[in-house]
């Protein structure tokens, strides 16, 4: 079993996109992925890869910049993909539903520092970094306060 946090360096938007497969692999409904990172950072890239792995036919998964969510039904049930970037009061955010997706839906949420008091305490959060001197690398450093994560992860990173 890992403890958080607990960081891994990827080396490349494949090695990136790999990683997501892997964790899109054994997410439950109810599960939250919080993902934290400057603009061009890998977020939207690691939600794209993750959401096309579950999705039962291909099909193009766009930026929710403009629409804010977007929702798949997906082979392991409904996953909202939320950009909270351009929201400025907790007001919006449970006006999308967002909250009520975090019961029963897979969530993934860019830019949650938004939620503020509405992060759900169960969520896991991954923090990408862009590397300065290697411009495909990214520093991923993943925390988390429920058991579930220390366990899915420890089997997922080792």
């Amino acid at each position: 079993m890992i403890q958080s946090p607990y960081a891994v360096t990827l080396k490349s938007a494949e090695e990136s996109a790999h990683l997501a497969v892997r964790l899109g692999a054994v997410l439950l409904p109810g599960d939250c992925l919080l993902l934290e990172g400057a603009i061009g950072a890998g977020k939207t890239h690691f939600c794209r890869s993750l959401i096309q792995s579950v999705l039962p036919m291909p099909e193009d998964v766009p930026s929710p910049t403009f629409t804010l969510v977007q929702t798949y039904d997906t082979q392991i049930g409904e996953l909202w993909h939320a950009d909270l970037y351009r929201l400025s009061n907790l007001d919006e955010i449970e006006e999308l539903g967002l909250t009520d997706a975090f019961e029963s839906a897979i969530c993934l949420v860019e830019w949650p520092e938004k939620l503020g008091s509405l992060t759900p305490a169960h969520a896991l959060r991954l923090k990408l970094k862009s590397d300065a001197e290697h411009e495909m690398t990214r520093h991923l450093t993943l925390e988390w306060t429920s058991h579930r994560w220390s366990k899915v992860l420890g089997q997922l990173l080792q």
